[in-house]
């Protein structure tokens, strides 16, 4: 059962006044009313169709005049298709790719283009969210009005991101309107889950807003012992200081536990089977994150705005997990595992925005620096005794890692005429000290520039023509072998790539709709990979090329229906160095079609998903075999 609207309290509400108007006339007016989750503080929306944002130029700007593909999930259609996880709220977005693990709750595991994108391709309001390798900071779908797919490199203004591009959570934030929601749901594996979302002014004048969001779910699934559980709360403030100066305090605090172990047990490689490698009473993924942070916007006059955006985020990990060995003689023999990681991340973006003209050209300057600073520590044991024998022991230091990054960066956008033309450019220095389990400093520097370049004509009314060249660029930590049957390493060079991008843009006249259609080439350079070849993990770096196709279309029918479709083919290469600088060939390839309709009713309904068709179908061979 699901109570998405307090219909009861607005109806009861309304008897008092009703009744007193009922006796002064014979018939009245109800009127319209009509409740929207969304703020549209730093996106408008419309239905399943975004209008403007700020995700991929940090200023307000048309969706269909940004030269770049773009994919935006939107509140209505967040509510329309209830998804349960982030991965399930991007499953609609063509290029990407959110089933590369299966069932697995615990990470937000996506891939952009063929690239993972879940280390640093995740975004929120704006700021990086740094991910250790199990400490990853979830995005519980109902406590956002919006994500962004920024389809590409990226880091002209968003510094460290990788070559698909990066997904940009918009958190919920206070409404100048009161706005309540209740809704309470059950399901299969005894599923239990209590949400609420309360909002609007809390003084007379409206200066002063608020947003209060929680989730408490008590949930099963169909993994023996793996659990869905979270209490959740996220409260938002927001003061309108003057009319010229904004202050938003945006928090969270989450505790979930979910299973430890989302794997079966494969007997050889290439070879599957039913039996689950969890042991049901050990087989819990506990999670304590919290964030804080505020973003500060004033219009310092009518041209020039500042705005700095602020958060700091902790997360602890404590992770139990387990699986199947082969002890020979075709006997299963099982081992514990027990991870514990924790991370805090601080963050900040200064920007400051100007508005002016040259001649009969319209300028967009947008000229800043962030600062991201982080910090995590591992704790790690693995016991072949017993379950309780491996949760009692204290898990010695696994490694940690410390990394400084600091980006500076300068966006012009233009338009005159038809044309829309985007310059961007950035320079990041980033120092890293990773920590080995003796302790042992490791200590890694990077520097370079990402830049855009980026036009697009309106041909007629509606229809855009757009290309973009673009690059990204993201430091590695470690050694890595250019040839693995030898014992010489040398220090990874950092991960670049560069896009060749050109497509169409179409709003249908009379219509509340955009299509968008791309041809995309991205060859990225020193890319990390692990061979297998000689039975011991290696790490090396390869050349990678994704090339392919994607349309995507959202419209709002009328009727209360509303329709998304994707098409994506994806086309990946392999190139494997012989010796570094010295020529490359290519290893293998990988083919994909994915296609995602969705036609879904109205809100304040229960989502009708009409048609829903995917196929895939990947071809390829791993390093060494």
């Amino acid at each position: 059962m699901m109570i998405s609207r307090m219909a009861l309290l607005v109806a009861l509400g309304a008897m008092a006044p009703l009744k007193a108007q009922a006796q002064a006339q014979d018939s009245f007016d109800l009127g319209t009313l009509q409740l929207e989750a969304e703020s549209d503080a730093t996106l408008q929306q419309n239905g399943y169709v975004a209008e403007a944002g700020r995700q991929a130029t940090k200023v307000d700007t048309p969706i269909a005049d940004i030269p770049q593909a773009i994919s935006i999930v939107t509140q209505d259609e967040l509510e329309d298709q209830q998804p349960r996880t982030m991965l399930e709220s991007l499953s609609y977005s063509a290029g990407t790719s959110t089933t590369n693990f299966a069932f697995d709750t615990r990470y937000d595991a996506v891939y952009l283009r063929g690239f993972p994108a879940f280390y640093t391709g995740l975004f929120r309001d704006g700021l990086r969210q740094v991910n250790g390798p199990s400490a990853w900071y979830r995005n519980d779908p109902y406590t956002y009005e919006a994500a962004a797919v920024l389809k590409g490199p990226a880091s002209s203004l968003y510094g460290v991101s990788g070559p698909g591009g990066l997904v940009n959570i918009v958190s919920k934030r206070p409404k100048d309107e009161e706005f309540r929601e209740l809704k309470f749901t059950t399901g299969t594996d005894d599923r239990a889950e209590l949400a609420f979302d309360l909002s609007g002014p809390l003084d007379e004048d409206g200066r002063l807003l608020y947003r209060l969001t929680g989730v408490m779910r008590d949930a099963d699934t169909p993994l023996d012992g793996y659990s869905d559980d979270k209490m959740l709360i996220a409260p938002a403030l927001t003061y309108k200081l003057t009319d010229r100066t904004t202050i938003t305090l945006l928090g969270e605090y989450s505790d979930s536990t979910v299973g430890g172990t989302a794997s079966y047990y494969n007997p050889t490689r290439g070879t599957a089977s039913n039996i689950y490698n969890g042991d049901p009473e050990y087989n819990d993924f506990e999670q304590e994150q919290f964030r804080i942070g505020y973003e500060v916007e004033h219009a310092l006059t009518d041209a020039v705005t500042l705005r700095q955006n602020l958060r700091y985020s902790e997360i602890d990990s404590d992770l139990e997990y387990s699986g199947f060995y082969d002890a020979g003689g075709g006997t299963l023999a099982r081992y514990w595992g027990h991870y514990l990681e924790d991370i805090q991340v601080l963050t900040v973006d200064t920007l400051a925005e100007a508005r002016f003209s040259t001649a009969n050209v319209d300028h967009t300057l947008v000229t800043g620096f962030d600062y991201t600073l982080s910090d995590y520590s591992a704790y790690s044991t693995l016991g072949y005794t017993s379950a309780a024998a491996t949760d009692a022991t204290d898990p010695p230091y696994a490694g940690g890692q410390d990394t400084a990054q600091m980006g500076v960066y300068l966006h012009d956008q233009m338009a005159f005429g038809g044309w829309t033309v985007f310059l961007s450019g950035r320079y990041d220095w980033v120092e890293t000290d990773a920590y080995d389990a003796a302790r042992t400093l490791t200590r890694t520097t990077d520097e370079a520039f990402s830049g855009r370049i980026g036009a697009s004509y309106e041909i007629r009314d509606g229809l855009m023509v757009f290309a973009n060249l673009s690059s990204s660029f993201s430091p590695n930590v470690g050694r890595v072998f250019d040839d693995v049957t030898t014992t010489v390493s040398r220090p990874a060079e950092p991960t670049k790539a560069l896009q060749k991008e050109i497509g169409l843009k179409y709003q249908i006249p009379g219509t509340e709709s955009l299509i968008t259609a791309t041809l995309f080439d991205i060859e990225q350079e020193d890319g990390i990979a692990f061979d297998t070849s000689t039975g011991v993990n290696k790490q090396r770096q390869l050349d990678l090329r994704s090339r392919g196709f994607e349309i995507e279309g959202q419209a709002n029918l009328g009727n209360g229906l509303r329709l998304k479709a994707a098409y994506t083919y994806l086309d990946m290469e392999i190139e494997k160095r012989r010796h570094r600088h010295r020529g490359q060939h290519a290893l293998g390839n990988a083919r994909s079609h994915r296609v995602a309709v969705g036609l879904l009713r109205a809100r304040n309904r229960p989502a009708q998903r009409l048609g829903l068709w995917r196929r895939s179908a990947l071809c390829g061979r791993e390093l060494g075999g």
